[in-house]
């Protein structure tokens, strides 16, 4: 989401004044409405933590249902072409495949690459590649209310949306109340909590299940992943919910495009968060190129000669990358990187791009 930081910050504060005046103890939903909601806990692979719940947006299937539909109805956007699907792709680990994308409502092209959705639910540290957002609620405003993406009228959304009745119905089911933006937002992130990804071939090595192994290659990758790799891409999650400055920038005085690059410091305004992005989870990252949070990477390839060789020095460059005798860089050979590009290929999770629960609903 590229928005001016101004519109971001005002969005955050309404959306605090109107969860505030939407979460007053009432009779559960279902109660108002006579039909029963079904409580339901997130499958959490076996090797996992158990993610952070929202006591202020529990999970049920029928708010699951409803996120999902609304997750790609095209009417979220204002001239009724794109969906939230249109740049979080099922068969994609629900990216994009494109560098910035410049689908949106304006034309225009963003400054931003669209990030993948995986295991979200986990995800405690602010989203955005700079963390501009605290929860999936706050999150999806941004898309739903950006000139350059869905640029949607709220008002005019919760008025198209009131026209349908079956909305008119799931609505009154699962939040007891009209069709509303807030409650819009909580039914999309019902269902993107859903999105997890933990059952690819490496997964079902880790958990010892009955004829998977690894080749040698793959272990070794594995090996040098974690060696290399694991402060950042960390745990079952391959990701450290954190921000760092990679290198792949040395210079951060872009005022022209409102910090755009300045990553975390656009939020914080301390000079140690320049250049700093959040961490990407390496599931499904040979689905989800481009790289990096403009696209620059076309391959894995790059990504992994940018570390070998491109590291780009600032004050703010991440202590982690210097692994080449206390300068700057991870050195690989040839082989280590195809061996490593070997052991990301398990971490490719079929079973979530083909999960029907998750795809385009009949």
């Amino acid at each position: 989401m590229t928005g001016a930081y101004a519109m971001r910050l005002a969005l955050m504060l309404s959306i605090v004044l109107l969860a505030a005046s939407s979460c007053k103890k009432e009779d559960a939903p279902g109660m108002k409405t006579g039909k029963k909601l079904h409580p339901v806990s997130l499958e959490v692979p076996a090797h996992f933590t158990q993610p952070v719940t929202d006591p202020d947006n529990p999970l049920t299937k029928e708010g699951i249902e409803l996120g999902r539909i609304l997750f790609y109805d095209t009417r979220l956007s204002a001239g009724n072409k794109l969906a939230c699907a249109s740049c979080h792709r099922p068969e994609l680990a629900f990216s994009d495949a494109v560098a910035l994308s410049n689908i949106g409502e304006s034309g225009q092209t963003l400054h931003r690459h669209s990030p993948a959705l995986i295991n979200l639910a986990w995800m405690q540290n602010g989203l955005f590649w700079d963390g501009g957002s605290t929860n999936l609620e706050s999150q999806a405003f941004g898309p739903l209310t950006s000139a350059d993406e869905m640029h949607q009228n709220l008002s005019e959304l919760e008025f198209e949306l009131k026209q349908v009745p079956d909305y008119v119905s799931r609505f009154k089911q699962v939040f007891g109340t009209e069709v509303k933006s807030t409650a819009i937002v909580k039914a999309l992130a019902q269902f993107e909590r859903t999105l997890i990804s933990g059952n690819a071939k490496y997964d079902q090595y880790r958990l010892k299940q009955p004829g998977i192994s690894l080749s040698s290659e793959e272990l070794n990758g594995l090996a040098l992943i974690n060696s290399k790799c694991r402060s950042c891409h960390a745990g079952e999650l391959f990701t450290d919910d954190n921000f760092h400055n990679n290198g792949i920038d040395a210079d951060f005085s872009n005022d022209a495009l409102e910090g755009i690059y300045q990553g975390r410091f656009r939020l914080t305004y301390n000079k140690a968060d320049l250049g700093k992005f959040k961490t990407p989870t390496l599931r499904n990252v040979l689905l989800t190129a481009p790289y990096m949070h403009d696209g620059r990477f076309s391959t894995i390839e790059q990504v992994l000669e940018h570390y070998h060789t491109g590291i780009r020095v600032s004050a703010t460059t991440d202590v982690l990358v210097y692994q080449n005798n206390g300068q700057p860089g991870i050195l690989l050979t040839a082989k280590e990187k195809k061996d490593i590009i070997a052991f990301l290929g398990t971490l490719t999770d079929d079973s979530f791009i083909h999960n029907q629960k998750l795809n385009k609903p009949n």
